[in-house]
C-alpha cells in the first residue's frame, strides 16, 4: 500500500513575530467598462509571472510557519529554490529571448516586456534574500536546538578532518577537474545548476595570480554526514552535515600542488533550459529532441548567484565572461543552491515530520470482496467510481487496474498516455507485460513533457522494444491529458473500461500530488476516450465528444459555454454558481467570462494553488468572485470544473489548467461526471476548500494574497488536507 504521512495543527501559541511577506507593488485599480460589460482596461488582468512569484512566497511562507514540524519547513524551503530556478530557467528566460529577438509584446496586464524583467528580476531578489534569511535566522537556530547541524571544517575536531580527507581523497578527488583560465585555457563552460568555486592561486616563483573554476560535483552528496550514514534516528541524538564545497575548498592544494590557494568563492549560474523543437517530420521528432536536448546544456545564462563575500574582482570577472547583466546578479549568504537542504529535510526524525498514515483503499475497490486484491473491473460495472489521491491509493486503484488489464486472459486492448512516469515504473512494466502477452497495447509517450523529456525518450524506446506501439501525438501539440483505455471481451461484447485523471501515471508523485481520477465503464466515456485516441494515433481531426471536453478545439469553448449559461440561469431566476479548482487561472477569454458571470450575480469562488491573473472583489467587475490558494504537506494538483446548472449540476475533472498553453497547444480532456454519490462527494470536499473555517490564502483586488489560518481567537483554522486523511480514515468525506 501507497504510505503518506499526516498530522492535525495543535493549539499553540503564536510567535511573537512573523517575517512580513515580500509583495510586488501593484498600482492602484480602477476597472474601465465599455458598453454591455466590454473590458477595455488591460489593468483588470494581473501579471502572470509577478503572480507566480507571490506563489512561490506562499511556498517560502509555510518555511516561516513556527505551528509546521521543522524538517517539512527545511522541505519548503528547499521547494522554493528548486521553484525558483525553473522559473528562471523558462519564464524569466523566455521573456529575455523575446526581448532579445524583438518579439516580445506587453503583457496582458499591459506592462511591458523591459518593466516586467525589471520587477520580476527585483520581486526575485527580494525572495531569495528573505529565503536565505529565514534559513540563517529561524530554520538553522531551530535546527541546531534538535540538535540538527550544518557545520563549518573548522567547527570539527582534528579526527572528523582526518576522516573527511580521506574521504575526499577516496571519493571525491578522483572525479574533481581544475580548470585553468589564462591565454591557453579560455574560460570554462559552467553548466546551469553547477555550484562552482572560484579559486585565485598565486605562482610562488612568479608572484603572478591565476584564475581557475572547480565544479562540485552533482554526482556526490551535497550536504555531507559527519556522524555517519544514519544520523540524528532519535531525538537528542546529534546529526551533523558539512556542504560538500566546504571540504573541497579546504583541500583545494591538491588539486593545485606547488600553487599558493590565495582564495575561493562560491558561484552558480542559471541557463536558458526550455526547448525549442520544430515538428515538422513527426518521425525525426526523438532525434530532433535529443539535439535540442545538448543544445540546452549550452543556453545562455539568465542568473548568476554568487557568495556575499566575494572579491569585486573575482565577480567583475565571472560577470565578463559569463556574460550577464549587473541586474542578473545575486550577492547571498552561504550555502548557495538551498535545494541541497533536501539531505537534511529527509533526517530520520518522526518526531519533526508529519506522522505517517497508510493510503486507503477506495472503499468501492473494497466491497464485496473477499479476495486480498479486488477486482477492479468488476468494482465498476457495479458503478463509476471517483478517486482521490493521495487519499485513496494508487497502487490499488489505478496502478492494480492496468495491471490487472495486464495478466486479464479476457482483455484484448489496452490504450495508454505517459506524460510523466517513474523510473521504476509498474505502469510501464504493465504495459510490457500486456504486449509480451500477445494483448495490443497503444502508449502515446509525451516526449516534450518538460525536464522528462531524456526520461520519456528512454521508455519510449523501452516500450517500443517490447512490441507496444508507440505514437508521440499530434504535430505541434502536446498531449497532456490522463486517459486509460482497456477493452475486455465479455461474452459476445467488447466492454471498455476507462480511467480519466487530472493526475500523472506516477506512482511515486501520487504519494504527495493531490489528484482526482475516475474509473468507469460507461459506454459514452468509453466511446469518447476511443474517438480521441484514434484521433492521438491516426487521423481523425473531426471527432466529436459527448462526455468529454476535449483541448485545443472545444475544451475553452465548452467551458466558455458552460458559464454563459449559469449568466442565462441566473438572469430567468434560476441557481447559478461556478466552482473551479485549478493549478493556474491566467486564459483572458477564461477570466472575462468569469468577469461577466460576475457582475450578473453569479456566485464564482475558484481555487488556485499557483498564477492567477484574475482580480477578485472589484466593485463593478468581479464583486461576486472570491479567490483562494491552498498549500501544504500535499501538492494540489487537481482540476475541477463546476457548474450549478439551476440545480441539476453540470461537473467536470481532467487535465486542464487555465492557460493558453494548456487551452491551445496541448491536447487536454475533461470528463463529465454522472455518478450522483460522486458529485455530493465532490461537492462537499469542494465547500470545505472554500469554508472561512478552512486555512487558506485569499486573493484581493489589489493583487496581494493575505493568508488566513487562525480564527479571530488566534485558534488554528481547519487543515483540508489533514481533514481529508481523517475523513479517509472514518470511511467518508462528512462536512
Amino acid at each position: 500500500m501507497n504510505t503518506v504521512k499526516t498530522h492535525t495543527f495543535g493549539d499553540r501559541d503564536m510567535p511573537a513575530a512573523r517575517a512580513t511577506q515580500d509583495r510586488i507593488e501593484l498600482p492602484e485599480f480602477e476597472p474601465t467598462l465599455g458598453p454591455e460589460g466590454d473590458f477595455t482596461s488591460e489593468r483588470r488582468f494581473l501579471d502572470r509571472e509577478l503572480s507566480w512569484l507571490d506563489f512561490n512566497a506562499r511556498v517560502l511562507e509555510l518555511a516561516e510557519d513556527d505551528d509546521l514540524y521543522l524538517l517539512e519547513r527545511v522541505s519548503f524551503l528547499s521547494i522554493f529554490a528548486s521553484n525558483l530556478d525553473e522559473f528562471f530557467m523558462v519564464r524569466v528566460a523566455g521573456l529575455k529571448r523575446r526581448i532579445a529577438t524583438g518579439l516580445a509584446v506587453p503583457s496582458a496586464a499591459g506592462v511591458s516586456p523591459s518593466v516586467q524583467l525589471e520587477q520580476i528580476l527585483d520581486g526575485a531578489r527580494r525572495l531569495q534574500e528573505r529565503h536565505a534569511a529565514v534559513f540563517a535566522d529561524r530554520i538553522r537556530p531551530a535546527l541546531e536546538q534538535e540538535n540538527i547541524h550544518l557545520v563549518s571544517w573548522a567547527a570539527l575536531d582534528e579526527e572528523e578532518q582526518d576522516s573527511l580527507h580521506q574521504w575526499f581523497v577516496d571519493q571525491v578527488f578522483p572525479v574533481l577537474t581544475p580548470l585553468a583560465v589564462d591565454p591557453a585555457h579560455p574560460f570554462p563552460y559552467i553548466s546551469g545548476l553547477s555550484l562552482n568555486l572560484a579559486v585565485i592561486v598565486r605562482n610562488p616563483t612568479s608572484g603572478k595570480e591565476l584564475f581557475a573554476r572547480v565544479k562540485v560535483p552533482d554526482t556526490l552528496p551535497r550536504l555531507v554526514s559527519v556522524d555517519g550514514r544514519h544520523p540524528g534516528k532519535n531525538p537528542g541524538s546529534r546529526a551533523r552535515f558539512i556542504p560538500l564545497e566546504d571540504v573541497i575548498s579546504h583541500q583545494l592544494e591538491h588539486l593545485f600542488p606547488g600553487m599558493e590557494v590565495v582564495e575561493h568563492h562560491t558561484f552558480r549560474v542559471t541557463r536558458n533550459e526550455d526547448l525549442e523543437v520544430e515538428e515538422d517530420d513527426a518521425e525525426n521528432l526523438l532525434q530532433a529532441l535529443e539535439k535540442e536536448l545538448l543544445r540546452r546544456r549550452f543556453g545562455p545564462p539568465v542568473r548568476l548567484e554568487v557568495g556575499s563575500d566575494i572579491n569585486p574582482a573575482v565577480l567583475d570577472l565571472l560577470v565578463r565572461e559569463l556574460g550577464v547583466e549587473r541586474d542578473e546578479v545575486f550577492e547571498l549568504p552561504a550555502p548557495l543552491d538551498l535545494r541541497g537542504l533536501g539531505v537534511i529535510a529527509k533526517v530520520d526524525r518522526a518526531d519533526l515530520h508529519y506522522p505517517r498514515q497508510l493510503a486507503q483503499t477506495s472503499r468501492y475497490l473494497n466491497e464485496s470482496e473477499t479476495s486480498k486484491a479486488a477486482n477492479v473491473f468488476a468494482a465498476m460495472r457495479r458503478r463509476d467510481i471517483l478517486l482521490h489521491h493521495p487519499y485513496d491509493s494508487f497502487s490499488t486503484s489505478v496502478q492494480a487496474f492496468l495491471e490487472q488489464a495486464a495478466a486479464d486472459p479476457q482483455v484484448q486492448a489496452i490504450k495508454q498516455t505517459l506524460y510523466r512516469t517513474s523510473g521504476d515504473s509498474p505502469i510501464v512494466d504493465a504495459l510490457i507485460d500486456a504486449a509480451e502477452a500477445g494483448k495490443q497495447v497503444l502508449a502515446l509517450v509525451e516526449i516534450k513533457a518538460r525536464f522528462d523529456e531524456q526520461a520519456n525518450i528512454s521508455w519510449a524506446r523501452k516500450l517500443e522494444q517490447a512490441g507496444v506501439h508507440v505514437v508521440y501525438g499530434i504535430v505541434g501539440l502536446k498531449t497532456h491529458s490522463k486517459l486509460s483505455l482497456v477493452v475486455r471481451r465479455e461474452g459476445e461484447r467488447m466492454r471498455r473500461y476507462c480511467h480519466i485523471g487530472t493526475g500523472n501515471y506516477h506512482p511515486s508523485t501520487a504519494r504527495y500530488y493531490e489528484d482526482f481520477g475516475l474509473l468507469t465503464c460507461d459506454d459514452q466515456v468509453g466511446d469518447d476516450v476511443s474517438r480521441l485516441f484514434n484521433q492521438l494515433s491516426g487521423y481523425a481531426p473531426r471527432s466529436t465528444y459527448k462526455r468529454l471536453l476535449v483541448a485545443p478545439r472545444s475544451l475553452r469553448s465548452g467551458l466558455i459555454d458552460r458559464i454563459e449559461q449559469e449568466i442565462a440561469n441566473k438572469k430567468a431566476g434560476l441557481q447559478a454558481r461556478v466552482v473551479i479548482k485549478v493549478n493556474s487561472m491566467v486564459d483572458e477569454a477564461i477570466i472575462d467570462a468569469l468577469y461577466r458571470a460576475s457582475q450578473a450575480g453569479v456566485s464564482v469562488d475558484i481555487v488556485v494553488r499557483g498564477i492567477c491573473a484574475l482580480r477578485p472583489g472589484v466593485p463593478g467587475l468581479s464583486e461576486n468572485i472570491r479567490v483562494r490558494s491552498v498549500l501544504g504537506r500535499f501538492l494540489e494538483h487537481s482540476r475541477v470544473f463546476m457548474f450549478c446548472n439551476g440545480g441539476d449540476e453540470v461537473v467536470y475533472i481532467g487535465s486542464a489548467d487555465m492557460m493558453h498553453r494548456n487551452l491551445d497547444r496541448r491536447v487536454e480532456a475533461l470528463v463529465r461526471l454522472s455518478n450522483r454519490e460522486s458529485l455530493a462527494e465532490l461537492s462537499r470536499i469542494m465547500d470545505r476548500y472554500l469554508d472561512d473555517a478552512t486555512s487558506s490564502w485569499h486573493l484581493g483586488a489589489d493583487g496581494k494574497w493575505t493568508r488566513h489560518h487562525r480564527d479571530a481567537e488566534g485558534r488554528p483554522l481547519i487543515d483540508v488536507q489533514t481533514w481529508l486523511l481523517e475523513s479517509r480514515k472514518r470511511g467518508t468525506v462528512r462536512r
